[in-house]
């Protein structure tokens, strides 16, 4: 599956006194790798929104914690939209010790897309669909 990939490196901020990542810390750089995924097929946040006339907001969020990230830790960050619906979709990731390539934590999140002014469900774009094609495997004929 063809994915988009950042490496970030574990922070104190993001690390309890033991050293070692806070669970939560994950959602955090998920969301910059999404960040950065919009952005790299030309929709960064600051205008995709109204361009998309929807927000994608997020229904479900989940992550199996397989080895601790420790302080300082250079982390590979991979995501891919691994499931289309009609009014929403999946976006699962991993995240890897970028040194060791030991699989530090993986999951999924899933999104709906809602109308930007009456936040309804409504299907997804499919300037959306054809933006993110490349990291679906979904090859446009």
């Amino acid at each position: 599956m063809p994915s988009f990939c950042i490496t970030e490196r574990v922070r104190w901020i993001d690390c309890d006194a033991a050293k070692i990542i806070y669970y939560g810390a994950y959602i955090r750089f998920f969301e910059i790798a999404e960040t950065e995924m919009y952005r790299s097929v030309g929709l960064p946040y600051s205008a995709a929104f109204d361009t998309l006339k929807c927000f994608p907001i997020r229904a479900e969020y989940h992550c199996n914690y397989k080895t601790p990230a420790l302080l300082d830790d250079l982390m590979e960050i991979s995501i891919w939209v691994s499931h289309w619906g009609t009014t929403s979709f999946t976006i699962s990731f991993r995240f890897l010790r970028a040194e060791t390539d030991v699989v530090l934590a993986e999951g999924y999140c899933r999104l709906v897309t809602v109308g930007i002014h009456d936040k309804k469900k409504m299907p997804i774009p499919d300037l959306l669909r054809q933006k993110l094609a490349r990291y679906s495997g979904e090859v446009e004929e």
